[in-house]
């Protein structure tokens, strides 16, 4: 059978059905009348013969008319016929089950032009407020915050680095009012319009709030207009768990006033719609055995067929798409988005959190205590650039200024923030002594259903759920969980979700501490990087919750015993990491070092055009060591991160576009780093955008500051803190054992080189550094030089890798004058002229110069300098010089110049 007599038959078992419930409400003498008045109503000069109508059934009657009249002239036919023998009510239900099970017939449809200015007026009406998670109703424009959404950060340059000033820069985050929404779907450079854009960002940043707003800003008149006819606001998680198999037509008449809309010809101009795709991240990626998705918008099929064919463009391929998705998940998005183009949505400026502060309060006094309490506890006020994180905030403090109670106590952690919130909601709520028992045990049965949700990929729960825990009807429920009341053919369906679904990741890691022996974390913790994405934000508040103080938090707040169990189990994981890592990299080229026995092949040039499958893996796997710095962070527990990295030699991170937070967890894990650890930076960005903005005037002031001919008042102007400060800061703690740093390919600005200048000075551990491809500038590079001549700096093995600044590495050579103890020197790849060359072998016969290995593979020497290397080999037999040309390999030509 094919779809078309799939869908006629459908048609005409729902207007037999239709027919039949009404006619058996009939009373005897009813239905006699009904017969009577039938016989006298024909369609287009037709009725049914009265030998078939005399003596009939209900039954009978359903059948002979589906049969002669068709399906839904039927049902017109019966409703006028009810009207006409006087059973009005039956006649109006009869019309209501009818646009409920069928929609409207033709005759009842509105004009696209009058039904568009009705749609936009319900649309106005229905999201003028939104529902907080304390269920209280406020108007979208009064509690909408402007959040920061910048177009997607391209990967650092993978060509071969010249001037950090020639670096192009990123399109700024802008605010998000109506300009910045209307440029979502602007023309690029060819001229053309992107038909899918992904509005990403982590958990609880503001994505669906931004969402509605845009849907909002559509009905009031204010964006895409003559661009947008229609706009429609699809919440994937609820479609997926929706039972029953519904067409995209049908999702499009839930969205309308009535089922009057004029569904056909809204659809017949795709190109005229948008659709929002609100949590396309809760989409499971697509697989093999996947079912081909949804190409006809009337067909039924379940919600995940449906929104994958909107997805791939198989389904009205020229209809608009808004997909937002958590930052972790575009990677799993690939598979089914057609050319998206992608934003990230950054949270709150600082300016737009104390704007948040006063729309929350209300009252100014209170939101200006509020405000200068969060202000002044550095770290929280970093987590409020999160806007739910900022709300949880804004909500214990209102609690608590309510209470007339202290407002000093302070959150580091989005975990300590998420249990505080918990702790001030149930304390509130608290019951007697007595009745403390069955809190408790509620509180384990919600983390329980929180946790089967998350690794069932569920977010939405029936009433059987909460019956089989015995949550139904609890104080936990009321104060978790929201009630949504779902429409359906025969009955209404209630769900329950979460107030948020990062509530019901934290009360998911909550139930492992909670349950001893009944929920292992090696469940969370393994798997492939499909599970690891979707699991990452429950990862994260595991960690957070088996610190020692929240773990006392949760005994003395919640009235919980806690396992000690999952801390163990946590501890082994992470320290098996690095199982099968050996030694760090910078490690096994000090060995190699210290044998001469190969010679490090130098940086290679990176390719300018890797191919994009390549990257896609790349970025999933080297998510992995940033995500798992995060959970460590979390903790904020010093003796445990330090014994976990224990088990990690080298922690590399590659390509990442160092965010503030980013750079504050970073650090955070260096500071607690154990003795002999390595950290690696390759190809990261680590320079804001504004920075390199003003680098080239930066760099003119140093380099007149170094030479001396700037005014006394330049010459004390210093560069504002750059982004690495953090881990410089860190990198000086008495308690980091940090021992190498190996930054490659991160286009090092001449802030940063000054920041890493001061920690070598003072860096206790730090005895191996390597720079390679950096595009260092002259002023950078002597001012990295500086810091390396300074009597306590403790590095004694040098790599650098820089081709050109022949001025600024001669200051870097005159370093080995003034540091006995460095002891080994690698300028492969460093273009190195006679002059040059002449300068090293003095420098190198020194009295203060105690070198004992130099390496220079892949530097083109004259056959002046290398007599001159040779020489200073002879001088100096326990200094070792390698170099292809020393060791026996074929002499350049005559007066060959040093270039790579």
């Amino acid at each position: 059978m094919d779809p078309l007599e799939a869908s006629c038959s459908s048609v005409e078992a729902a207007a037999r059905e239709l027919l039949l419930a009404a006619l058996e409400d009939l009373s005897q003498e009813q239905l006699k009348r009904f017969r009577h008045k039938l016989r006298d109503a024909p369609l287009d000069g037709r009725s049914i013969p009265w030998g078939r109508l005399e003596g009939a059934d209900a039954v009978d009657l359903a059948n002979q008319l589906t049969h002669f009249y068709g399906p839904e002239p039927a049902l017109d036919v019966a409703r006028k016929t009810l009207k006409r023998a006087d059973v009005r009510d039956v006649a109006a239900r009869l019309k209501e089950q009818r646009l409920q099970r069928l929609g409207p017939s033709s005759s009842a449809l509105l004009s696209v032009s009058e039904f568009r200015k009705r749609y936009r007026e319900h649309v106005l009406r229905q999201h003028a407020t939104v529902k907080e998670r304390n269920a209280r109703s406020v108007k979208i424009t009064k509690r909408f915050t402007k959040l920061l959404i910048a177009p997607e950060r391209a990967a650092p340059e993978c060509a071969a680095p010249a001037g950090p000033e020639e670096e192009p820069l990123p399109e700024r985050a802008r605010r998000s009012d109506t300009h910045t929404f209307n440029r979502l779907f602007g023309r690029d450079e060819e001229g053309q319009r992107p038909l899918t854009v992904v509005l990403q960002g982590p958990a609880g940043i503001g994505k669906t709030m931004a969402a509605k707003k845009i849907l909002y800003d559509w009905a009031a008149g204010k964006l895409y207009h003559d661009q947008v006819d229609f706009a429609f606001f699809l919440p994937c998680g609820e479609l997926l768990e929706r039972p029953g198999a519904r067409s995209l037509a049908d999702l499009v008449l839930d969205q309308c006033p009535d089922r009057g809309a004029p569904v056909r010809q809204m659809l017949a101009r795709p190109e005229r719609l948008l659709f929002i795709l609100d949590g396309a991240d809760e989409l499971p990626a697509p697989g093999p055995g996947e079912a081909a998705p949804c190409c006809d918008p009337f067909e039924a099929a379940g919600g995940a067929r449906v929104l994958g064919g909107l997805l791939s463009k198989a389904l009205l391929p020229g209809a608009r798409l808004l997909v937002t998705t958590r930052a972790a998940a575009p990677g799993r998005l690939q598979g089914r988005l057609c050319a998206p183009q992608c934003a990230e949505v950054r949270g709150f400026s600082d300016k737009d959190k104390k704007k948040y502060f006063y729309k929350f309060f209300r009252d100014e006094w209170r939101a200006e205590r509020a405000y200068r309490c969060v202000k002044e506890n550095e770290t929280l006020f970093a987590l409020c650039f999160v806007p739910f994180v900022c709300w949880i905030v804004c909500t214990v403090l209102h609690q608590q200024l309510e209470l007339g109670q202290d407002l000093s106590r302070t959150s580091k952690t989005t975990t300590s923030v998420y249990l505080l919130f918990v702790a001030s909601v149930l304390g509130s709520a608290r019951a007697a002594a007595a009745e403390a028992p069955r809190l408790q045990g509620e509180l384990r049965a919600l983390a329980r259903l929180a946790r089967q949700g998350v690794l069932e990929h569920r977010a939405q729960f029936a009433e059987k759920d909460l019956e089989r825990l015995a949550l139904r009807g609890s104080r936990v429920q009321t104060l978790f969980l929201s009630k949504k009341e779902l429409p359906s053919v025969l009955a209404t369906e209630v769900a329950y979700r979460f107030i948020d679904q990062s509530f019901q990741e934290f009360f998911a890691a909550l139930s492992y501490l909670l349950e001893d022996g009944e929920a292992r974390v090696g469940e969370l913790l393994r798997g492939d990087a499909e599970r690891r994405c979707h699991l990452a934000l429950t990862t994260r508040f595991l960690f957070g919750l088996l610190s020692t103080e929240r773990m006392r938090d949760i005994e003395r707040h919640l009235g919980c015993a806690v396992s000690e169990r999952a801390k163990q189990d946590v501890l082994q994981w992470v320290q098996g990491q690095g199982q099968g890592q050996g030694r760090p990299r910078a490690a096994r080229s000090g060995a190699e070092d210290a044998e001469g026995a190969r010679e490090p092949e130098p940086e290679p040039e990176p390719q300018a055009e890797p191919e994009e499958e390549e990257d896609e893996e790349e970025e999933e796997e080297v998510s992995r060591p940033l995500e798992l710095l995060y959970c460590l962070y979390e903790t904020q527990e010093d003796a445990f991160v330090r014994r976990a990295l224990h088990g990690l030699p080298e922690l590399a991170l590659e390509r990442v576009s160092f965010s503030r937070m980013d750079m504050e967890v970073l650090s955070y894990c260096v500071r607690c780093c154990p003795a002999g650890q390595a950290l690696r930076l390759a190809s990261c960005r680590l320079a804001t955008a504004q920075e390199r903005k003003k680098k080239k005037n930066l760099m003119k002031r140093l380099q007149g500051s170094l030479s001396g001919s700037s005014s006394s008042s330049e010459a004390t102007k210093r560069p504002k803190a750059s982004p690495l400060r953090p881990l410089c800061e860190a990198m000086t703690d008495r308690q980091c054992g940090l021992s190498s740093l190996t930054l490659s390919r991160c286009r090092l600005s001449d802030s940063v080189c000054l920041d890493l200048s001061r920690a070598l000075r003072e860096a206790p551990s730090l005895t191996e550094l390597h720079l390679l491809q950096n595009g260092l500038s002259e002023a950078g590079l002597r001012l990295l030089s500086e810091g390396l001549a300074w009597p306590q700096c403790p590095v004694q093995k040098l790599r650098v890798q820089q081709p050109g600044l022949p001025e600024a590495l001669q200051c870097l050579v005159g370093v080995l004058r003034h540091r006995p103890t460095l002891t080994s020197l690698d300028l492969s790849g460093c273009q190195l002229s006679e002059a040059m060359v002449t300068y090293l072998c003095v420098v190198l016969q020194d009295a203060g110069c105690r070198l004992q290995m130099l390496r220079m593979s892949s530097v083109e020497l004259s056959k002046q300098s290398l007599e001159e290397l040779r020489a200073v080999r002879t001088a100096r037999p326990g200094l070792i010089i390698t170099h292809p040309a020393l060791d026996g390999h074929p002499e350049p030509a005559e007066g060959l110049s040093s270039a790579l």
